[in-house]
């Protein structure tokens, strides 16, 4: 999400930088804005909407330079606006900053330099930046950079400019991307090489918590003590195409690669232990939870499944009972909706046409509405009560991943926090489960090191036209989505059943050769699962097993068994489905089919 690009040299750096920006649409996002060196003077142009709208403020041609910054934004604090646009400059104008990622603590750094004198134009956390620098600034730019850093607790990737050093670029990162391409007397940053590879094909990627000092005769590289160090460049050979994937055969296996970062990133400041969950943008009270007789959630697909088990979630942590529904279905059942209904709608755009219905229509007749969004600024987003954004950033592949994680963890905290509201769970069983979620990065993360096993049952089953997915309690919820995602990558007819129905009538289906796919994940109903495991078996299934690392039982009947690290029954889909996500995406490729664009399928339906 976002994008960053960064030029010194001789070039038009309005042509450099326009062009860079161009090539980085394809991350996404709601603004754009360049910053301009020219005559000892920062001149900021931006603005909201598409690239275009920018190039039409730039037309004139009347701004000049060789040096500057660029910057494509996708908003996670404070709505799309020319405002909220970057880059953003400090209040005497003498720093300049684009930032790619998130600032935790912005609200503290903001406050004190509130205290300080200094005043704020937009509603984002990257306005402290800059101001920040201001402060620290005697005359030695990095220094006053390595120094803001210090402060900063999050992800970022920097690139400032300075009034007073009018010859130089200083770039730092910190959890998200940043390059340094390297020209003839010539340099840029950017948050990704696609940005100027028609420029350069030699790159430096700079590492956490390191410093790039851009001169037009010179490179420098610092450690975040201060010290130089000398960093060897490395050629790209990728198409243009190829690098926007990050060397990636498709966005959506680029994008299920991207989930550790997109679960940290949404857990961010929101899942501390030791302290109350905090959920900034959800105002509902202990009083106002009492009141409500009932709650609703409410979505369209993939967005609809993480509903499932969002029910299960805030049911058994809230011991509130909460009813999931597709919203084409809900308007038009006429449901009970008052003053004391809670509605939570859950969309990835934010602009699902039938989500977005159900909204309204409930608002009108007194609920109450929490939306869980991708999108800031989105219809769905502006028009709720309350609003819990997913950070993912953006999603390109059609068929949802990442977005799906983000969108089970922003159920899970809502349930932690409606618990942590009416007590109704031990403190410490809920830290317990925060702990554990903050671990969840570093394990999906384990899970996609080797895919191996399932390219090989991929390879198995894709010439199949029936699959058969199966769970029990929460692997079944698994289950509904691992189906989906089977069907929208690999045009495979296949379905979800709980284990516990196969004997009441979906058994008749299973036959010799059919392929099972089945998690076990929820250990009281290991054994259960088990034997509805060997019945498929024993009728000629050919079966792959999803299941803890300790649970090496499955081997003995199953042809392939998928482990997961160990972790808490309760947030396991979280894991579990990430092979599933794998598999489907292997059959797809297997089969030759469009990974990235299925058929007849759209990434925002905002039709009925």
């Amino acid at each position: 999400m976002c994008g960053i690009v960064g030029y010194l040299g001789n070039r038009d750096v309005v042509e450099v930088l326009i062009s860079g920006l161009s090539r980085l649409e394809y991350r996404g996002y709601d603004s754009a804005g360049i910053s301009v060196m020219e005559n000892g003077t920062v001149s900021i142009v931006k603005a909201q909407g598409r690239l275009r709208n920018l190039e039409e403020k730039l037309s004139s041609g009347s701004l000049k330079g060789q040096m500057g910054i660029g910057h494509t934004r996708w908003a996670t604090h404070g709505a799309p606006s020319d405002e909220n646009s970057h880059p953003h400059n400090s209040n005497n104008n003498r720093i300049s900053v684009v930032h790619n990622g998130i600032i935790e603590n912005y609200m503290e750094l903001k406050d004190k330099l509130v205290k300080l004198g200094y005043e704020f134009l937009s509603d984002t956390d990257t306005e402290v930046i800059p101001n920040l620098i201001d402060f620290h600034y005697n005359g030695d730019l990095l220094e006053a950079v390595r120094e803001t850093t210090k402060e900063l607790k999050g992800s970022y990737a920097l690139g400032v400019l300075s009034i007073d050093e009018p010859d130089r670029i200083v770039a730092t990162r910190k959890d998200s991307p940043l390059v340094v391409g390297l020209g003839e007397g010539e340099y840029f940053i950017a948050s990704d090489v696609p940005a100027v590879l028609n420029y350069t094909k030699e790159f430096v990627y700079l590492n956490d918590g390191e410093f790039a000092v851009l001169t037009k005769d010179d490179l420098s590289f610092y450690t975040n003590e201060g010290e130089k160090v000398e960093r060897e460049s490395t050629e790209i050979t990728w198409s243009a195409e190829s690098a926007e994937k990050g060397g990636y055969a498709h966005f959506t296996i680029k994008e299920i690669y991207e989930q550790p970062k997109a679960l940290k990133d949404t857990m961010t400041s929101r899942i501390i232990p030791g302290e109350k969950i905090r959920l900034d943008d959800i105002h509902i009270s202990k009083d106002m939870l009492t009141n409500y007789s009932r709650i609703y959630i409410v979505a369209c697909g993939t967005a609809y499944h993480a509903g499932l088990i969002g029910k299960v979630a805030i049911e058994n942590l809230a011991r509130i009972p909460v009813e999931v529904d597709v919203a084409s279905e809900f308007r038009y059942r006429n449901p009970i909706i008052d003053h004391k209904t809670l509605l939570i709608t859950i969309s990835q755009s934010g602009e699902t046409a039938d989500t977005l219905a159900v909204l309204r229509e409930s608002q009108t007749k007194g609920a109450r509405v929490i939306a869980i969004t991708n999108v800031v600024g989105s219809s769905i987003a502006r028009e709720a009560d309350d609003v819990f954004y997913t950070w993912a950033g953006p999603e390109i592949g059609v068929a949802s991943t990442k977005a799906y994680l983000t969108m089970l963890v922003a159920v899970y905290s809502i349930a932690l926090h409606f618990a942590e509201l009416l007590g109704t769970e031990e403190t410490s069983y809920l830290e317990e489960i925060k702990k554990e979620m903050l671990t969840l990065p570093e394990k999906v993360a384990k899970i996609l090191k080797d895919t191996t096993k399932i390219e090989h049952f991929a390879d198995k089953i894709h010439g199949e036209k029936d699959v058969f997915y199966l769970g029990r309690g929460l692997d079944y919820q698994i289950a509904v989505e691992a189906s989906l995602k089977l069907k929208e990558l690999s045009y495979i007819h296949s379905e979800a059943y709980p284990g516990g129905e196969l004997k009441h009538g979906s058994i008749a289906l299973i036959e010799e050769g059919i392929s099972v796919i089945t998690s076990l994940t929820q250990r009281e109903l290991f054994e259960k699962m088990q034997s509805n495991i060997k019945e498929v078996v024993s009728r000629g299934a050919k079966v792959m097993a999803i299941t803890y690392e300790d649970n090496k039982d499955v081997e003995k009947y199953s042809d392939e068994v998928i482990y997961i690290p160990n972790t808490m029954d309760i947030i396991a889909p979280i894991l579990a489905v990430v092979p599933t996500q794998l598999l489907a995406y292997y059959v797809s490729l297997y089969k030759g089919l469009d990974v990235d664009k299925p058929r007849n399928l759209a990434k925002s339906v905002t039709v009925e």
